[in-house]
């Protein structure tokens, strides 16, 4: 049997290790990340923003993994914002239940009432952030831990350059100063495509967004373009994400870690 594909069946998709092959590499990946920023240095209780997709699926899974294992253990918060349009809405809140209970992590879940008419990317990508920062405070958490990977800093760095002219990608780790809380992304350095497969392997690979707008949003369209870029650079993406994070702004570090420097235009959990 293959080493990546879990034995027992559970009503709910479970990852955990040993594993090698896809599970071993993106603990690896992530491992690089959290050690080369230093993201988790005195943090004993760290909260993580669950939408219930793969990438923040697969980081909650990966969290889990390594705590304790060859780093101080730590405990573990997920954090889902509820809502009809929020990112993630298509995937019912028993299956979260479920995934937590399977991990024995506690569940917040805060609600977004954004109607069709309110919605846009920006207004919401801020009211989930100020959602998720509540909840983890009350929950004894000043570290959220959020699913980016290298292909979201790709987009995010273009998206400002073309939008804003400032060279600037996501940020591995931000202290949020002004709310209190310190941003991670401890999948910074690793491929989405690496999440499908593992998604895929694990069984929890599914289109989860439902938002009415995120198919014709700037970041869409901007992955797009990158893939229109690819046909001639094939390493255009993964080069975009590198010099980000070698070159890119730091001016949120000195800001005070503000909202919309944070966001970089627009994001996804």
């Amino acid at each position: 049997m293959h080493p990546d594909i879990p034995i027992a069946k559970t009503s709910s998709p479970l990852a955990q290790p040993p594993w090698c092959g896809l599970g071993k590499k993106l603990e690896s990946s992530l491992r690089k990340a959290v050690y080369t920023y230093d993201m988790l240095h005195g943090v004993d209780k760290l909260a993580v923003a669950l939408s219930g997709g793969k990438d923040s699926l697969s980081l909650l899974y990966m969290l889990k993994a390594v705590s304790g294992r060859g780093m101080p253990p730590f405990e573990l918060v997920a954090i889902n914002v509820a809502g009809e349009f929020t990112c993630g809405a298509g995937v019912g809140q028993k299956f979260l239940e479920s995934v937590c209970a399977s991990l024995n992590v506690p569940l917040i879940t805060c609600e977004s009432h954004r109607t069709l008419e309110t919605l846009e990317c920006y207004g919401c990508s801020r009211e989930r952030r100020s959602l998720l920062f509540a909840a983890a405070k009350e929950a004894g958490c000043t570290t959220i831990a959020f699913g980016h990977h290298s292909d979201d800093n790709a987009q995010t760095l273009l998206m400002n350059l073309f939008h804003k002219g400032e060279f600037a990608g996501l940020l591995p780790k931000i202290k949020m100063v002004d709310y209190g809380v310190t941003i991670i992304r401890p999948l910074i350095l690793t491929e989405e495509q690496l999440i499908k497969e593992f998604a895929k392997t694990y069984g929890f690979s599914r289109i989860t967004c439902q938002c009415p707008v995120g198919q014709t949003s700037k970041r869409k369209k901007t992955d797009d373009l990158i893939k229109d870029i690819e046909e001639h650079f094939p390493h255009a993406r993964t080069n975009l994400s590198q010099a980000a994070l070698l070159y890119g702004s730091q001016k949120a570090n000195h800001a005070g870690g503000s909202m919309a420097a944070a966001n970089g235009s627009s994001t996804s959990t």
